[in-house]
């Protein structure tokens, strides 16, 4: 069996282009995929900055979320 020798530039393109064809192909599904990362980056900060901020109770929480008359 004979060896293929590529040089970086040319493997740098492939993945170029074996990139952009999955993203074109699979649009939808790429889409969600990211939008789940960038949910679970939001969470992670939202819970990192909740471990050092002030304790508030439950009924304070609710007292925000009733509709205001």
């Amino acid at each position: 069996m004979s060896e293929i020798t590529i040089n970086p530039d040319q493997l740098k393109e492939i993945f170029k282009s074996a990139i952009v064809e999955l993203i074109r192909d699979n649009r939808k599904e790429v889409s969600e995929f990211l939008a789940e990362i960038i949910e679970d980056v939001a969470m992670e900060q939202a819970i990192a900055e909740g471990e050092t901020t002030e304790l508030v109770s439950r009924e304070s929480i609710f007292q925000l979320l009733e509709p205001k008359v």
